[in-house]
């Protein structure tokens, strides 16, 4: 990804619960880290991509503020993202992940 010839990418930013550090999550509802499109992609500062369990991360953590995110966001459009921050999923954006998954599997 590069600059304006990157697709702009749904994001929500979370906090984990103090009990699981406290870091900030950024899951992109629409986009399939599996092959089923079950779980998200999601990146962290520490380990950076990964897939997540979109429904089991908004209960393990809070909302954050634009100022609490801005340094998330901030390294992931370094890396090339262009990113349209959210508040939640909803049933069209879980439903984009699957379509996109299955797209991969044909």
């Amino acid at each position: 990804m590069s600059g304006d010839t990157a697709p702009i990418t749904l994001v929500i930013f979370r906090r984990w619960r103090q009990s699981n550090g406290g870091d900030i999550i950024a899951l992109f509802p629409e986009l399939p880290a599996d092959n089923q499109g079950r779980f998200c992609d999601a990146y962290e500062h520490v380990g950076q991509h990964g897939g997540a369990d979109y429904h089991g991360v908004v209960q393990a953590t809070k909302p954050v503020t634009p100022d609490e995110a801005a340094p998330l966001l901030r390294e992931l459009e370094r890396i090339g993202y262009r990113l349209k921050p959210i508040k939640r999923a909803s049933y069209k954006h879980h439903q984009a992940r699957r379509e996109t998954a299955q797209s991969y599997r044909r």
